[in-house]
């Protein structure tokens, strides 16, 4: 996801580099980061808690990619292929959370 969202932010303006650019490039790199911290760590609590912000930047992302396309800065296609992939990785996320016993 973050690979996608890189490519698609270098269409974006320059005056938004500082903004949603940087904004979507962050959080799309939290979510997998997050979830290998998580894994990484001792118990099944810390992980959770990991998986739990990683949950938070996904949809921290959706929103940025539906104020980028409302903005036009992103093209409707674009747009909606991002937001579809992360919305999985949304419910992939939750599904890993649920798995997870403490």
């Amino acid at each position: 996801m973050a690979v996608e969202v890189y490519k698609a932010t270098s269409r974006l303006p320059n005056d938004e580099k500082y903004g949603l650019v940087s904004q979507m490039k962050r959080c799309s790199v939290s979510i997998s980061s997050n979830i290998a911290e998580g894994s990484g760590r001792g118990s099944s609590a810390q992980f959770k808690y990991f998986l739990n912000i990683s949950q938070g930047s996904a949809f921290e992302l959706e929103a940025q990619l539906i104020i980028s396309n409302r903005l036009e800065l992103l093209d409707n296609e674009l747009s909606a292929n991002l937001i579809e992939k992360t919305m999985e990785i949304q419910k992939m996320v939750y599904a890993l959370d649920r798995s997870i016993k403490i």
